[in-house]
């Protein structure tokens, strides 16, 4: 995917506008601070590396950010309606965990967390967009986000430092003793870890279909869920080349298809 610059200013401007609506004056003042630092390379990170991951592509992080936002905002609503516990959190710590649990990947205050893959094999044949910048030192992206925030005198509750650490549920192998602990008193005593979880699975999914279910996947997702549309191309493609062969053999193709190309379609689709 491409965004234009409009695209990539509205998203910019959407996630910085939820910002300023945050209550917590000294936060939201540090918060709009640390942005105005660190605008064109936030605005311009990707969220993943490999384009059949998630938002391989400049803008991706920001757009990923407002993702999980707003599956996080509609999960707050359904986890209301179905009655599951939530006085200990509101809107606004919902939505800092979501805009910054992914905070890491802009880097440090030097060095950008992903730089482009300069080797076109790869981009090409692997789908590996950008590289680690080896400057940095060894974080998990969610340690780093945290060291950040830091850097800017960001602060946050108990509940939201559980929740924006526990984000990536148990593909962290550090969070298992969260999600797994045994005994009463290691039971998570919020909700609102289990909902930026499901947010960023789900805004993640959400992301990766759209590179599924596009012209740029190399596997036909749609066709495999769906064979009747295997079936649809393949008679379109053979009408198509029944088509060019008919032309050819009555002569009725342009001027400008050589006979050098006539001869070389005939090679590869003539009758044998």
């Amino acid at each position: 995917m491409n965004l234009t610059a409009e695209q990539l200013q509205d998203n910019w401007d959407r996630m910085i506008g939820y910002i300023e609506a945050f209550e917590d004056e000294e936060r939201k003042e540090n918060l709009l601070k640390m942005y105005e630092q660190l605008q064109e390379r936030a605005m311009f990170a990707p969220a993943s590396g490999v384009v059949y991951y998630h938002n391989a592509f400049p803008g991706g992080y920001v757009m990923h950010v407002l993702n999980v936002t707003r599956f996080a905002l509609r999960l707050y609503e359904l986890y209301q309606e179905l009655g599951l516990h939530n006085d200990e959190y509101n809107e606004e710590n919902i939505i800092f965990c979501a805009i910054h649990h992914d905070l890491g990947k802009i880097g440090n205050l030097d060095y950008d967390y992903y730089i482009p893959n300069e080797s076109e094999w790869h981009r090409i044949n692997q789908g590996k967009m950008y590289d680690y910048d080896a400057n940095l030192h060894y974080m998990t992206v969610t340690d780093r986000s945290v060291w950040l925030l830091n850097q800017f005198n960001v602060k946050m509750n108990e509940v939201e430092y559980l929740a924006l650490r526990l984000t990536d549920g148990m593909y962290e192998e550090a969070n298992k003793q969260y999600y797994m602990g045994y005994g009463e008193g290691k039971n998570l005593k919020t909700n609102l870890p289990y909902l930026l979880h499901n947010a960023d699975m789900l805004a993640t999914r959400w992301e990766k279909e759209q590179y599924m279910f596009s012209k740029d996947s190399d596997i036909k997702y749609a066709e495999i869920l769906h064979p009747a549309l295997k079936v649809e191309r393949e008679e379109q493609e053979k009408e198509s080349v029944n088509n060019i062969k008919k032309a050819i053999s009555e002569d009725k193709t342009p001027d400008i298809l050589s006979d050098k190309s006539k001869d070389l379609f005939n090679e590869l689709f003539g009758d044998k």
